[in-house]
């Protein structure tokens, strides 16, 4: 069976998805962080393994020492260096808030998304960064702020790093929009806010681990666009909310053309197809797009042939939230398990401890 695309105004619409066999790739465990909830995970082309960790004030199950860890000899060591990592909120501009992100770029640099809004709280404003630190010398060189954006409604999530252009491209769920930053400049501007590929779909309720997911007032879990992924010839940037199972693209260009109206810039978008519900994303080198599907505890991937496949199916796959790719051949990921929060139900932790970093060794090309 084919996957529908819903005709839309304003966008482009590619082939039909074909839907493909399971691979049946196993998942192994590559780490354990007991009761640190591990976000993201940056792999540097020497294979060091950096992840990220939320600062929650309200979760007395969840423990919390550090924002960004090195993974070193299967321990947690913080990076860069303890200092970064010793939080204070009257030196937030230079510390660690709350960590979301953490993604090495084609040069070996590490860059580390800071939104700084620990537990759903409103943003510790000045703590908002994204930081741009070289792993030779394991120095912050820049720091950028986002002073032009309306910070004490933001919420950044994920970011992308197009070194043709010298650009950033990020998401945030809060705005219901992409952020484009300007690496040169530090100046930033907002795209496609609200448009369909980047808002939730109205009355979208996720239902994971057999019920929906939704806090103690009723309210459910709620989340426009958020997973990001550009190919690595720097030409598409993919993109999709976690509320609702439509994947996009637009083509980086047309992102990093300022002088393009709202309107023109949303009539350059493509809906790609229906891939499910999905957190994490990712784009490899042959131009496959990873995709955590929750619902079914497994990763997917559509291809440039425009199959969608299943790599691997997995009860551990709890919320996969984040993909870095490995230079030994291995996708990893983490599990967050963010569904079986307290929040979720009504008070109780129904999270499966010790939390863990995953991998899956890719299929060579052609399989």
């Amino acid at each position: 069976m084919l996957f529908r695309f819903l005709l839309a105004p304003l966008c482009l619409m590619l082939p039909l998805l074909t839907p493909a066999q399971d691979l049946k790739i196993p998942l192994e465990e590559v780490a354990q962080t007991g009761h640190y909830q591990p976000i993201g995970v940056g792999i540097s082309h020497k294979g060091r393994i950096f992840m990220t960790f939320p600062k929650k004030e309200n979760d007395k199950n969840y423990s919390y020492d550090y924002g960004l860890a090195e993974l070193v000899n299967g321990k947690r060591v913080p990076y860069p260096n303890a200092l970064w990592n010793q939080w204070d909120s009257t030196q937030a501009p230079t510390r660690f808030v709350n960590v979301q992100a953490a993604v090495v770029d084609a040069d070996d640099n590490l860059w580390v998304l800071d939104p700084s809004n620990p537990d759903d709280q409103a943003p510790v404003i000045s703590g908002i960064k994204l930081l741009k630190i070289n792993l030779t010398t394991n120095k912050v060189e820049r720091v950028y702020r986002f002073e032009d954006l309306p910070r004490e409604r933001t919420a950044l999530n994920d970011v992308r790093i197009d070194l043709s252009r010298q650009l950033a491209y990020l998401s945030d769920p809060m705005l219901a929009a992409l952020v484009v930053l300007d690496l040169r400049t530090g100046k930033s501007r907002i795209v496609l806010q609200g448009h369909r590929s980047t808002a939730a779909e109205p009355g979208f309720v996720l239902r994971l681990d057999g019920q929906e997911v939704k806090d103690k007032t009723d309210k459910p879990f709620s989340s426009n666009v958020n997973g990001i992924a550009l190919t690595h010839d720097y030409q598409y940037f993919y993109y999709r909310a976690i509320n609702q199972t439509k994947l996009w693209r637009i083509r980086a260009e047309y992102l990093a053309d300022a002088s393009l109206s709202p309107a023109a810039l949303a009539a350059k978008v493509e809906e790609v197809g229906e891939t499910g519900v999905s957190h994490g994303m990712l784009a490899d080198q042959a131009g496959n797009i990873y995709l955590s599907d929750s619902p079914n505890y497994a990763v997917r991937r559509v291809t440039p042939q425009g199959r969608l496949e299943t790599l691997v199916h997995d009860p551990r796959l709890s919320w996969p939230d984040t993909f870095a790719l490995g230079y030994d051949g291995y996708l990893y990921l983490t599990a967050t398990q963010i569904n079986r929060a307290p929040k979720y139900h009504r008070g109780e932790s129904k999270v499966d401890y010790p939390f863990r970093l995953y991998r899956l060794k890719l299929p060579a090309a052609g399989q």
